[in-house]
Protein backbone atom coordinates (compact mmCIF):
# COMPACT_ATOMS: atom_id res chain seq x y z
CA UNK A 1 0.00 0.00 0.00
CA UNK A 2 1.21 3.50 -0.86
CA UNK A 3 1.16 5.69 2.26
CA UNK A 4 2.49 8.99 0.78
CA UNK A 5 2.20 10.84 -2.52
CA UNK A 6 -0.46 11.31 -5.17
CA UNK A 7 -1.57 7.64 -5.04
CA UNK A 8 -1.89 7.58 -1.22
CA UNK A 9 -4.16 4.79 0.07
CA UNK A 10 -4.00 2.67 -3.09
CA UNK A 11 -2.65 -0.88 -3.13
CA UNK A 12 -0.72 -2.59 -5.87
CA UNK A 13 1.74 -5.34 -6.70
CA UNK A 14 5.45 -4.51 -6.67
CA UNK A 15 6.79 -5.13 -10.15
CA UNK A 16 10.47 -4.33 -9.63
CA UNK A 17 12.86 -3.33 -6.84
CA UNK A 18 15.71 -0.87 -7.48
CA UNK A 19 17.97 -1.67 -4.51
CA UNK A 20 20.66 0.90 -5.37
CA UNK A 21 18.17 3.78 -5.03
CA UNK A 22 15.88 2.21 -2.36
CA UNK A 23 12.91 2.46 -4.70
CA UNK A 24 10.16 0.15 -5.95
CA UNK A 25 8.02 0.19 -9.09
CA UNK A 26 4.36 -0.60 -8.40
CA UNK A 27 2.20 -2.00 -11.18
CA UNK A 28 -0.21 0.66 -12.51
CA UNK A 29 0.66 3.28 -9.85
CA UNK A 30 2.60 6.58 -9.85
CA UNK A 31 2.07 7.02 -13.61
CA UNK A 32 3.99 9.81 -15.35
CA UNK A 33 4.17 11.00 -18.97
CA UNK A 34 7.50 10.35 -20.66
CA UNK A 35 8.59 11.94 -23.94
CA UNK A 36 10.65 9.48 -26.00
CA UNK A 37 12.53 10.52 -29.11
CA UNK A 38 12.19 8.38 -32.22
CA UNK A 39 15.17 6.19 -33.02
CA UNK A 40 16.20 3.08 -34.91
CA UNK A 41 13.85 0.19 -34.20
CA UNK A 42 11.37 2.13 -32.04
CA UNK A 43 8.82 4.85 -32.48
CA UNK A 44 8.79 8.10 -30.54
CA UNK A 45 5.98 9.88 -28.76
CA UNK A 46 4.50 10.53 -25.33
CA UNK A 47 4.10 7.39 -23.24
CA UNK A 48 2.67 6.77 -19.78
CA UNK A 49 5.09 4.82 -17.58
CA UNK A 50 5.31 3.84 -13.91
CA UNK A 51 7.79 5.94 -11.96
CA UNK A 52 9.68 4.52 -8.96
CA UNK A 53 8.41 5.20 -5.43
CA UNK A 54 10.75 5.41 -2.43
CA UNK A 55 10.45 2.43 -0.07
CA UNK A 56 9.65 4.71 2.87
CA UNK A 57 6.40 5.64 1.11
CA UNK A 58 5.07 2.05 0.86
CA UNK A 59 4.08 -0.51 3.49
CA UNK A 60 3.03 -4.14 3.53
CA UNK A 61 -0.71 -4.76 3.89
CA UNK A 62 -1.97 -6.87 6.80
CA UNK A 63 -3.74 -9.90 5.24
CA UNK A 64 -6.48 -9.93 7.92
CA UNK A 65 -7.31 -6.25 8.46
CA UNK A 66 -6.31 -4.92 5.02
CA UNK A 67 -4.48 -1.96 6.61
CA UNK A 68 -0.79 -1.05 6.27
CA UNK A 69 1.44 -2.52 8.98
CA UNK A 70 5.04 -3.02 9.95
CA UNK A 71 6.69 -6.41 9.51
CA UNK A 72 8.22 -8.39 12.36
CA UNK A 73 9.93 -11.77 12.58
CA UNK A 74 8.72 -14.70 14.66
CA UNK A 75 9.89 -18.30 15.07
CA UNK A 76 7.30 -21.07 15.12
CA UNK A 77 7.47 -24.16 17.37
CA UNK A 78 9.16 -26.21 14.64
CA UNK A 79 11.88 -23.53 14.27
CA UNK A 80 10.79 -22.01 10.96
CA UNK A 81 11.18 -18.26 10.60
CA UNK A 82 8.05 -16.36 9.44
CA UNK A 83 7.06 -12.72 8.87
CA UNK A 84 4.24 -11.39 11.06
CA UNK A 85 2.31 -8.12 11.01
CA UNK A 86 2.95 -5.80 13.94
CA UNK A 87 2.09 -2.28 15.03
CA UNK A 88 -1.02 -0.45 16.20
CA UNK A 89 -4.17 -2.25 15.03
CA UNK A 90 -2.22 -5.13 13.46
CA UNK A 91 -3.60 -8.65 13.81
CA UNK A 92 -0.24 -10.38 14.33
CA UNK A 93 -1.00 -12.81 11.49
CA UNK A 94 1.61 -14.45 9.27
CA UNK A 95 2.52 -12.53 6.09
CA UNK A 96 3.55 -15.00 3.37
CA UNK A 97 6.60 -14.33 1.21
CA UNK A 98 5.80 -13.52 -2.45
CA UNK A 99 6.00 -16.52 -4.79
CA UNK A 100 8.28 -14.65 -7.20
CA UNK A 101 11.02 -14.56 -4.54
CA UNK A 102 10.93 -18.34 -4.20
CA UNK A 103 11.82 -18.82 -7.88
CA UNK A 104 15.54 -18.45 -8.54
CA UNK A 105 16.40 -17.32 -12.07
CA UNK A 106 19.87 -18.91 -12.02
CA UNK A 107 20.54 -21.96 -9.84
CA UNK A 108 23.52 -21.90 -7.51
CA UNK A 109 26.50 -23.89 -8.78
CA UNK A 110 27.00 -27.23 -7.06
CA UNK A 111 30.51 -27.97 -8.35
CA UNK A 112 33.70 -25.89 -8.35
CA UNK A 113 34.09 -23.71 -11.42
CA UNK A 114 37.14 -22.58 -13.37
CA UNK A 115 37.73 -19.50 -11.21
CA UNK A 116 37.20 -21.18 -7.84
CA UNK A 117 40.29 -21.63 -5.64
CA UNK A 118 40.96 -25.28 -4.73
CA UNK A 119 40.30 -26.12 -1.06
CA UNK A 120 43.81 -27.49 -0.38
CA UNK A 121 45.29 -24.17 -1.54
CA UNK A 122 42.87 -22.22 0.67
CA UNK A 123 43.76 -24.26 3.75
CA UNK A 124 47.51 -24.26 2.97
CA UNK A 125 49.85 -22.47 5.39
CA UNK A 126 51.59 -19.52 3.74
CA UNK A 127 53.26 -17.86 6.75
CA UNK A 128 55.06 -19.28 9.77
CA UNK A 129 55.57 -16.81 12.64
CA UNK A 130 58.36 -18.79 14.40
CA UNK A 131 60.68 -19.16 11.42
CA UNK A 132 59.53 -16.07 9.51
CA UNK A 133 58.99 -18.18 6.39
CA UNK A 134 56.62 -16.55 3.93
CA UNK A 135 57.39 -13.00 5.04
CA UNK A 136 58.02 -10.67 2.08
CA UNK A 137 61.44 -8.98 1.97
CA UNK A 138 61.04 -5.23 2.29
Amino acid sequence: MIIRGKDKGETGVIKRVVRTQNRVIIEGKNLVKKHIKQGQGHEGGIFTVEAPVHVSNVQVVDPVTGKPCKVGVKYLEDGTKVRVSRGIGASGSIIPHPEILKIRTTPRPTSAGAKDTPMEQVLGKTYDAKTGRGMPSL
